[in-house]
Parts: structure tokens; sequence; C-alpha cells
């Protein structure tokens, strides 16, 4: 699928209404990546959506699901490449609401974990518009699981830390107190900084020898999981030529990957399609 910014994939015009009243927006995570880690809910919304304004880190797993009545628009960003101003996107999940349009904004992951949710529902808001939001696994959760690591362990962490890599400008993240928390620390967006994450980390107190891995396409049959330490952080990325979509996990729970390791990338996937239909869940309690 060819990934060009406002761009329709299924049909050429948007679908038309015959509400009088403003139309809603569903911000919904799609998770990870794996078809299967969609939501009950989430899968409902995409049926139900007259317009899915979807982001790069939606697999084509997902987009396979897609209904073919539904105007698709994709409004991904990514590095070095030419991408759609927030603000534009804003404005064009408000224009398709005020159509009458059922709207599902679709977002890899969970959209209020680093996917500027907030953002656009405050857009939304502002203009009067009616917003659910659909949570979806975010990757930090979902890639860790596929790979074997825990988040947390008995005896080895006591919690866990998301913490973005992107910035604007320059990073506004307190070293000291991440080296600090015996926390599992999970860094998005984080390869083309891996440098600097080790770095701090250690200049900050965290010793150099912690176990560290990195996740490229979590949750796929593409993904790889390397491992080593925090001090060769950027050697590993280089020499195995990761690229993003990647996590960098830090911390002792990651020895254990190994030997918890269970997602086979050879395996057959067992994914919805297209024909797959959800009874709402009333319904199937009636049943019963």
């Amino acid at each position: 699928m060819d990934n060009e910014p406002i761009i329709s994939h299924w049909t050429k015009a948007t679908p038309k209404s015959t509400s009088p009243k403003l139309g809603r927006v569903s911000l919904v995570g799609a998770g990870p990546g794996d078809a299967d880690l969609l939501t009950v809910k989430a899968l409902r919304c995409l049926q139900n959506a007259e317009v899915i304004i979807y982001d790069r880190l939606v697999s084509e797993a997902i987009c396979a699901l897609f209904p073919p009545t539904a105007l698709a628009l994709y409004v991904g960003k990514a590095k070095g490449e030419h991408s759609v101003p927030q603000e534009s996107i804003n404005d064009l999940l408000v224009e398709k609401a005020r159509l009458g349009l059922n709207v599902c904004r679709l977002k890899g992951g969970d959209a209020f974990v680093f996917g500027r949710g907030g953002e656009e529902m405050l857009a939304l808001k502002q203009a009067g518009i009616d917003v659910e939001v659909i949570p979806g696994i975010t990757a930090g959760a979902g890639c860790t699981a596929y790979a074997g690591i825990p988040l947390t362990h008995r005896g080895l962490s006591q919690g866990c830390t998301f913490v973005t890599a992107h910035a604007e400008k320059e990073l506004d993240i307190h070293w000291q107190s991440l080296a600090q928390l015996n926390h599992t620390l999970v860094f998005y967006m984080g390869l083309s900084k891996s440098q600097l994450i080790s770095d701090e980390l250690m200049a900050a107190g965290l010793s150099g020898n912690t176990p560290a891995a990195i996740i490229e396409h979590g949750c796929s049959s593409r993904q790889r999981v390397i491992q080593g330490q925090l001090n060769h952080l950027s050697q590993l990325v280089a020499k195995h030529q990761l690229q993003p979509p990647s996590l960098i996990v830090v911390g002792e729970v990651v020895s254990l990957a190994d030997k918890l390791a269970w997602f086979n990338t050879q395996a057959k996937p067992t994914a919805l399609n297209e024909q797959t239909f959800v009874e709402p869940i009333s319904k199937m309690q009636k049943r019963a």
C-alpha cells in the first residue's frame, strides 16, 4: 500500500451523509501491529466508519480490515519524509465531522501515549464535535510482551517508565531520576538517540552493564529482538542496521528474554480478515 498523505485507497469521493447533525469522531488505538490485538470495540468502530483517517504505524493487516465503503485517508508522519502537519490533521477531522460523517481516527498503539491524541481531542472539543476514545495496546506493552520481556518482575523491576526520545528541539528528560527509579525504561522513537540515551543514563549513575534490548517491528512477522548492554546500545543499532519502528528497553528484566521467548515470527497468523463481524456484547449475553 502506497502511503501518500491525504489519499483515499477505497473511494474517490467523501461518502454522503443524510444526517443534518454533526458527525462523531472516534480516537482509536490500533495496537502495536498484530491485527488480533485490536480490541472488540476498535474493530466494531472500523466496521461502522464512513471515514478512516490513519497513521503510518497502522499495519497492513489492520488496513485490510477497512470496509470498502469507507473513505480511507493516510496522514502518516515519518522522519525525513513529507508529512501532514498536525494542524491540517485537526482541521481534516473537524471538516469530516461537520459533514455529519462517522469518523474513525486510527492511530498505532494507544492514541493517548505519544500519539497526540490529546491535541486532536482538544481541537475537536473546541469545534463542538462529539468525540470518544477507544484505548489500544501501546507498543511499550505489546512489543515487550511479544519479545518475552516482562515490564515488571519481582526482584528485578518495581515499575516501568515510558519515555519519548523524540522532541522538536532538545530532549527535556531528567536522566538522574530515570537512572535511580529501579524501573524498566522503554524509549519510543529512540534509534537516532541511542548514543545519547546510553551516555546520559550512565552519566546519571546507571551501570553500563545494565541489560538492554532493541525491538524492531514488534508484534509482526518482521520482529527482531537484539539484546546487549546499555554501553553498547549505539553499536547494536549500527551492527544490525536496525530501522524504525523500534523500541529501546533498558533494565534487568531484559535478561529474561531468552527464557521467556515465545513468539514465532514464522507461524501463520490467525488474524482477522475483512469478513470478520463482531456482534455487540449485549447480543452475545442474551443468547447465553
